[in-house]
């Protein structure tokens, strides 16, 4: 093969490779986990969550200080869980407690638990919520985290994650505030706020929504 094609054919394999690798790469990081759940109840539950958070910090369209804030408040056991929630918000928690049966939900059945996952009783340290006897627990080892945390570019996200998953006997607040801590860069991203959400937001309804009742 003379030296002039031998080179062409080289560089057409090159460039091909990184539009292959860029593509499949692009594609990952465009993907949205909510979309896991064809039923929609996800993207209608984090919709809610975003609509009650805005509308009670009212910081117009700044996101980045509208969920730091929330976050703050949290760690700081200042947040006003009274006037936060709406009733879209604690319907749709409902619909995930009743859901806990099912080893797939976002939260499940402490007894149906991987046994690899410690659990504590102490109901000031873990997210845990009572559905009639049984303690739910927040599954970090489900379906809908692990591709928050696969589809994230973030080692810190996903180092929260994997600590999570196990060891679930962490409170909420400090949770909040490692997820605060985050680099900007890092904290604004569609993953993160979505683990904000459920992991922090809806956990923290699933156990307060009988007062609302």
């Amino acid at each position: 093969m003379p030296q002039k094609i031998k080179h062409m054919v080289v560089l057409f394999i090159f460039t091909l490779c990184i539009y292959v690798n860029g593509n499949t790469q692009t594609s990952t990081e465009n993907f949205d986990c909510l979309q896991i759940d064809n039923l929609g109840i996800l993207k209608k539950s984090f919709d809610s969550f975003e609509k009650d958070l805005f509308n009670h910090y009212a910081f117009g369209n700044d996101t980045i200080k509208t969920y730091r804030t929330f976050l703050t408040e949290v760690y700081s056991l200042s947040i006003n869980l009274r006037k936060l929630p709406s009733t879209t918000s604690l319907e749709l928690a409902r619909v995930f407690k009743k859901k806990a049966t099912d080893r797939n939900s976002l939260w499940i059945l402490l007894s149906e638990y991987d046994e690899g996952m410690e659990a504590s009783e102490n109901a000031n340290t873990q997210k845990d919520v009572q559905n009639d006897s049984e303690t739910l627990t927040f599954n970090y080892r489900g379906g809908f985290i692990q591709c928050l945390k696969n589809t994230n570019e973030s080692d810190a996200f996903k180092e929260i994650i994997e600590t999570l998953e196990f060891n679930g006997n962490v409170s909420p607040s400090l949770i909040a505030q490692r997820i605060h801590d985050l680099p900007t860069n890092e904290f604004n991203t569609p993953e993160v706020k979505s683990f904000i959400a459920f992991d922090i937001f809806y956990s923290i309804l699933l156990v307060i929504e009988k007062a609302f009742r």
